[in-house]
């Protein structure tokens, strides 16, 4: 009897093991797969970026259309850069682009906090009306609203103007569902406390909640970066003086009627390209705890 009970105690604790073993497996088996789609889906977001760089790199006896693509050049040279910057008004259209970008996203925080702050933090008849229909204009494209903005900018003489450029973007609907779901994550009882030490409603909106909501604003200021820097159409609509032209406007003169240095093209791209990779990389952490929290909670 002793025997059996012994033997039934072994077999348990095998088919313990065993089942210790197997969860391992699949769980081993599970990190191998997100590690291979995490891998996959780097290299599609990240080819086409690399592609552009060896490009960039490639002499003028290299083909940049080769099959298979080749992703390390044969004879890498830089000379291609300095090309670049002589072919057009490099600078002068980065200065365009800089001055675009940077107040689009001064425009959009300030206004989008403005707007955002009564939908989160005060009672109103209507309110929720206000937001639906705030969000509602997310589903309309820029591209349907051009026509009468074009009109509206001619008529207030935006025409050629870094106002013209800046003005269309300088609030979305975007950024005002992004700074509520902040605002919203912030506990009531601070507006309380403020109002009894006598702060008004805009004090508290300045200094007491836009400081707690710094990472959803970096989030906002550098999706509003990333959009304002790489915006052509309406550039290419309102703009007809070449000094006013921005980047992406200038890469486009690089092309030709009949025939398009690439290498060139490439080398201009990545040159645009690197102040929007410096400035993520310096506010990534800001970005990826707005990301985290001030969009999820509501």
């Amino acid at each position: 009897m002793k025997t059996q009970h012994n033997k039934i105690g072994t077999e348990t604790h095998t088919s313990a093991q065993l089942s210790s073993l197997q969860k391992s497996i699949i769980k081993a088996g599970k990190i191998i797969v997100n590690y291979v789609l995490l891998l996959l889906i780097m290299a599609i977001m990240v080819g086409p970026f690399v592609w552009l760089f060896a490009t960039a790199l490639k002499s003028g006896n290299e083909n940049i259309f080769a099959y298979p693509p080749k992703f390390i050049p044969e004879s890498p040279t830089l000379s291609n850069f300095p090309a670049a910057l002589e072919a057009f008004p490099f600078w002068r259209y980065l200065m365009n682009s800089v001055i675009v970008a940077v107040f689009t996203v001064l425009l959009n925080i300030i206004f989008c906090s403005m707007a955002a702050y009564p939908l989160a933090r005060m009672k109103f008849r209507g309110k929720n009306v206000i937001f639906i229909l705030i969000l509602s204009t997310m589903m309309i494209p820029f591209q349907l609203l051009m026509i009468p903005v074009y009109i509206l900018a001619l008529d207030l003489g935006l025409k050629n103007t870094y106002a013209g450029l800046i003005l269309p973007h300088a609030t979305t609907a975007f950024g005002v569902f992004l700074m509520r779901q902040a605002f919203l994550s912030v506990p009531h009882e601070l507006d309380e406390s403020a109002r009894m030490d006598g702060a008004n409603s805009f004090q508290i909106f300045w200094r007491v909640l836009m400081p707690l909501v710094k990472p959803s604003i970096v989030t906002l200021a550098i999706f509003t970066f990333v959009m304002a820097w790489g915006d052509f159409l309406w550039p290419l609509i309102v703009l007809d003086d070449q000094s006013m032209y921005t980047l992406p406007l200038g890469l486009q003169k690089l092309t030709g009627l009949f025939s398009s240095n690439w290498r060139i093209i490439a080398a201009g791209s990545i040159l645009s390209v690197i102040p929007i990779m410096t400035i993520f990389i310096i506010l990534q952490r800001y970005f990826i705890s707005g990301a985290t929290k001030g969009a999820i909670k509501g």
